[in-house]
């Protein structure tokens, strides 16, 4: 039996799929700046926080680095209605990619922050700078340097973890090529072509990070 594929079936459709790319890259966008900055804190409160602060912070990392991404949006988006918390599907899946991301964030961000050389923090005690400023001039930027590529890596995990979000009706890549493929039926080429989107898509956004972060995150 011969198979003839047609992805100019698929193509025709380029609108919706352009569509679902937006989306994808949006829900990225926002869930990474939201999510690496939780993790940046929540770093802090595991480092250096009180001790309460410190168990509550790694009781919710355990719990969120040890339970499925696609269970933690149905808890948010279907289960969160029942206590009288109604969300959009959008806004349900921001929450649910910050909830995810901020959880390993803050593990990666915490190996950053320990491995910061103690005389740096002498350093800045020496010269009169508050906790505060210590940890955010002196600590984070070369924590930053250090964790960049793990993070940027996690930030394609959660991207590309953002597929799911279309089983709640986000109108994004994977839930924009199952709307084509229902339409012509061509299953097999719709998905090697979404596929090959998901993976320019992580090779554009892991190259842009890599060239953003020495410039606008960290410094040089």
């Amino acid at each position: 039996m011969t198979v003839e594929l047609d992805f100019g079936a698929v193509l025709a459709s380029w609108p919706l799929l352009l569509v679902g790319v937006a989306w994808t890259l949006g829900l990225t966008a926002v869930s990474a700046v939201l999510g690496v900055l939780t993790g940046i804190a929540f770093a802090w409160a595991r480092s250096e926080g009180p001790v309460l602060l410190q168990t509550v912070v790694g009781a919710y990392v355990e719990l969120i680095r040890n339970t499925p991404f696609i269970v933690q949006l149905f808890f948010i988006f279907f289960g969160l209605p029942a206590a009288g918390f109604r969300l959009s599907p959008e806004v349900a899946s921001v929450i649910a990619m910050v909830v995810n991301l901020s959880a390993y964030a803050t593990e990666i961000v915490r190996a950053g922050i320990e491995a910061t050389p103690r005389g740096q923090r002498e350093a800045a005690i020496s010269l009169a700078l508050s906790p505060t400023q210590t940890f955010v001039y002196v600590v984070t930027p070369p924590a930053l340097a250090r964790i960049w590529p793990a993070l940027v890596s996690q930030i394609i995990i959660v991207m590309l973890g953002s597929a799911v979000c279309g089983q709640i009706s986000v109108p994004e890549l994977t839930f924009a090529t199952s709307l084509i493929q229902s339409r012509n039926f061509r299953s097999f080429e719709a998905f090697i072509i979404v596929a090959a989107i998901y993976l320019v898509l992580a090779f554009t956004v892991r190259r842009l990070l890599r060239w953003a972060g020495p410039r606008f995150v960290f410094g040089r």
